[in-house]
């Protein structure tokens, strides 16, 4: 999710008396078949392996062809260069500072001339001069909108730029993947997603299938064309486009996978590169993301008893009051309006405050305590911005672009082998790694992995970039920025020893500078840099 918003819309949650779940999450899928003939078993009426192994319930459906709003014809003649001859239209956006406009891409770059989608951007205009050309921001998800980022990216000292933001394809307004009506999304979300019982793991196994299901009804094979290598294709079209010979990219979380996947593809059309709040590109899947939330947790809680916060006099006890709360939710929900809060949904609330770093730590520990005292509304509220749900109750297209993007491109495998992982999460981080839950979502989803998972990323033909990490990520463990910097042959690593989810904005005065003088410059940080 777009980072810079996110201690911000904690602060406002503490003035409301008014007022949703961590969706349980696609992280890894796969295509592929077992070496033999799995037997199966029903679970909640979904027929699922016996046989632990890739992509065995992975889910096959009927050819359709829905009206998806943004899918068009595909340009006529000269193959993908059709789509590289086109003429960007430039719009005011309304607000009298940025432009908007729209482009097309093929739907399936092997086949550009059958169908193309729809890629919306913004731009937000260079103010001095000499023009440096475009920085292309994206902020993560997979699935956030580099539209609605324009405005609250940190432009001082990068006036030179325009900036860029685009949302990816199946996310924003770029042809977005759609699969819930609002209602169904509510049901879907007040689902315990971690199961006590045979019963409850049966609702959710048959929640994830009829979530995949519904996602091909609607979608069809726009669900084969969201993922990060069609994404970093895309990107180049832009780069071209704007008459841009290389790329200045900066890019969060997810991000990170974009510009280190574009550093591999495109390596020769790189210019300066930003990966901040890197994600796990390798094969190594020791460290795991909840271990960054137990962490952030943990962080909080030490900084909540020394300062008599009310939910304890140590870090321990601080813990018990997080954990007893979640504990009660399982099996009584507290009433907010004709709503509730579910364990789920106030495991997403905590969540989403860790984003934000110590800013968010004094509004995380009043909505506890008020959820502690019976009062679930601002926890809840908390817990919509997790999910990308509106005041009017309306889900954002991320929430349905994270697991279409996810599962298209993570290696996922199946039911048993999501039961077993589960188990193996709890032993590295004992809170989150419980609450988060069994991710089932890829393991049935309705298409095969795609291309992006025989890739090994090391951008070998790539100038010189920026990988960034902090201590304290939640979302993305300060170990998997350390394991990007090494995998990818030109990037230096700078780490910033602090909390929340990204470094660069107005976080560390260390960073900006670092991050400005790089990309104006040209000037690379010495490999190793810390910054406070």
């Amino acid at each position: 999710m777009p980072h810079a918003k996110t201690a911000a819309a904690l602060i406002a949650v503490v003035t409301l008396s008014s007022g949703c779940t961590f969706i349980a999450g696609p992280t890894n899928q796969s295509s592929g078949a077992p070496t033999s003939e799995p037997s199966a078993t029903s679970i909640g009426g979904i027929q699922v392996s016996t046989v632990p192994g890739v992509g065995v319930d992975r889910r096959t459906y009927p050819s359709v062809s829905p009206v998806v709003d943004g899918v068009a014809d595909g340009l006529p003649g000269g193959g993908l260069s059709a789509y590289a001859k086109q003429k960007l239209t430039w719009r005011d956006c309304g607000d009298g500072s940025t432009r908007c406009a729209e482009v097309l891409a093929p739907l399936d770059y092997a086949a550009p001339q059958e169908k193309a989608i729809t890629l919306s951007l913004r731009m937000k205009p260079a103010t001095k001069k000499p023009h440096l050309g475009s920085l292309f921001i994206n902020p993560g998800g997979p699935g956030g909108s580099g539209k609605e980022m324009v405005d609250s990216f940190v432009t001082d000292g990068l006036e030179r730029y325009d900036i860029v933001g685009w949302d990816p394809r199946g996310a924003g307004d770029s042809t977005p993947v759609r699969c819930l009506t609002d209602e169904q999304a509510d049901a879907y979300l007040d689902l315990d997603s971690s199961p006590d019982d045979e019963g409850e793991r049966a609702t959710l196994v048959k929640a994830a299938a009829d979530f995949a299901k519904a996602c091909w009804e609607r979608n069809g094979d726009l669900l084969n064309h969201i993922g990060t290598i069609e994404t970093v294709r895309d990107l180049d079209l832009l780069r071209g486009l704007l008459g841009n010979k290389e790329l200045n990219f900066l890019g969060y979380s997810y991000g990170t996978q974009i510009g280190a996947t574009y550093a591999e593809l495109f390596g020769q059309n790189t210019g300066r590169l930003v990966l901040d709040a890197a994600v796990n590109i390798t094969e190594d899947d020791s460290v795991i993301q909840a271990q960054g939330f137990d962490l952030a947790l943990g962080n909080f809680a030490t900084w909540c008893a020394e300062t008599s916060c009310g939910l304890g006099s140590t870090k321990a006890e601080v813990l018990a009051a997080i954990t007893g709360l979640l504990d009660r939710l399982d099996a009584n929900p507290l009433k907010v309006g004709d709503r509730k809060l579910t364990q789920s949904l106030a495991v997403a609330g905590i969540a989403v405050a860790l984003y934000g770093g110590k800013d968010a730590w004094s509004p995380l520990g009043i909505i506890v305590q008020r959820a502690i005292d019976g009062n679930g509304t601002n926890l809840l509220y908390a817990a919509d911005q997790m999910n990308f749900r509106d005041e009017s109750g309306h889900y954002d297209a991320m929430f349905f672009a994270f697991p279409a993007i996810s599962c298209l491109d993570a290696k996922e495998e199946g039911i048993l082998d999501a039961d077993q992982l589960w188990v193996e999460d709890q032993g590295k981080a004992p809170i989150f790694g419980k609450y988060f839950g069994p991710q089932y979502n890829c393991s049935l989803w309705a298409v095969p992995g795609s291309e992006y998972l025989k890739l090994h990323l090391d951008g070998d033909s790539a100038k010189p970039l920026v990988v960034i990490g902090g201590t304290g990520d939640n979302a993305t463990p300060i170990q998997y920025a350390r394991s990007m910097a090494k995998q990818l042959k030109s990037a230096v690593l700078v780490t910033y020893e602090g909390e929340g989810h990204g470094s660069y904005g107005d976080k560390s005065a260390c960073v900006d500078k670092l991050v400005v003088n790089f990309l104006v410059r040209g000037k690379v940080p010495a490999d190793g840099t810390k910054c406070s």
